[in-house]
């Protein structure tokens, strides 16, 4: 396994990170527990999963899958960087979402116990609050730290301006502020390059790229039609993606068969190489998935490849692979 530090932080993270979208949804507890030893076997520190995982009707809850695993002992709290989110309801009452200071206690409070812990590595906003000001959400998030409760903080589908507006905030209060931006990000989408990317790399933030393969378009799916297996992408969004991008993604296939690689393997691979990528967050639904995703850490694409795959998934902006505002002026 590869590790670098979180952002600017000093924290050591694996440059894969295990999501646990699936705990509870797709994937039953005892293969979730599974899952999880085996990404401790191959090295996998880094943990990511959210208040709101597995809470729709018909699920089981995905952070009380994960304390049940920590209560298991062996050090597997203590070996793990746990990251989880907040803002999404978790109620239909008022002040049971967004980023008021009520809620950032409670559901701080709430997600420690269902964790089964007494303290959150990196405690993440799933989403930026427009109508609560920074200066509240950093004196809240300070409380957190000052009682050991939450030692980090991240970020999740933030603008670059927003990444701006908590860092100079938090700034003013000589506080650490934001360590990591998760977004989506996959050669498909492209669209923090324009000014997520360079804000994240201003301030010191990890990216940690979300939809790696873009629901599954670009993990091969139309090889695995061809050998009539059953694919990811081919469903709901997915389908529609895939419909409007047969012939790029058949040739992305083609280059990928050229190189020898796994088509997900190479999706991983081009995103460990952007420069400001921490690790994509890979969503295993079985323990064999996980260890067929470690292959990107040894693939290395050449100029060459890289672009070509640029050739097939152009940068965002009219003026190729440049960041704002020179993409979109000069």
């Amino acid at each position: 396994m590869e590790y670098t530090n979180l952002g600017r932080s000093g924290l050591s993270v694996s440059r894969l990170v295990l999501g646990t979208m699936n705990f509870g949804t797709q994937t039953s507890e005892a293969d979730s527990h599974t899952i999880m030893d085996r990404a401790h076997d191959r090295g996998i520190n880094f943990f990511d999963t959210a208040n709101v995982y597995g809470t729709r009707p018909g699920e089981q809850p995905t952070e009380p899958i994960i304390g049940r695993w920590f209560a298991g002992g062996n050090g597997r709290r203590e070996k793990t960087v746990l990251a989880t989110k907040v803002y999404l309801p978790t109620g239909s009452w008022p002040n049971e979402s967004y980023l008021s200071a009520l809620n950032i206690r409670r559901a701080c409070e709430a997600s420690l116990k269902r964790l089964g812990t007494d303290y959150i590595d990196v405690y993440q906003m799933h989403h930026v609050d427009r109508s609560t000001p920074w200066e509240e959400i950093w004196e809240a998030f300070s409380v957190l730290r000052q009682q050991g409760k939450v030692l980090y903080f991240g970020s999740s589908n933030f603008a670059g301006w927003h990444i701006a507006q908590a860092q100079e905030a938090a700034r003013s209060r000589h506080f650490l502020g934001l360590v990591s931006e998760q977004s989506r990000y996959n050669l498909m989408t492209r669209w923090v390059e324009l000014e997520v990317l360079p804000a994240a790399r201003h301030y010191g933030l990890g990216l940690i790229p979300w939809g790696p393969l873009n629901g599954g378009v670009l993990g091969g799916v139309l090889r695995k039609m061809k050998e009539g297996g059953a694919a990811r992408g081919t469903s709901g969004h997915s389908a529609g993606l895939l419909a409007q991008h047969r012939d790029t993604v058949e040739a992305y296939e083609k280059l990928c068969a050229e190189i020898g690689e796994d088509p997900a393997h190479v999706g991983l691979a081009w995103l460990l190489a952007q420069e400001g990528v921490t690790g994509p967050i890979i969503g295993p639904r079985t323990a064999e998935q996980l260890d067929g995703s470690l292959r990107a850490l040894s693939i290395r694409l050449d100029t060459g490849t890289l672009a070509r795959l640029d050739q097939l998934f152009p940068p965002p902006g009219p003026n190729g692979a440049k960041p704002a505002p020179e993409a979109y002026a000069w």
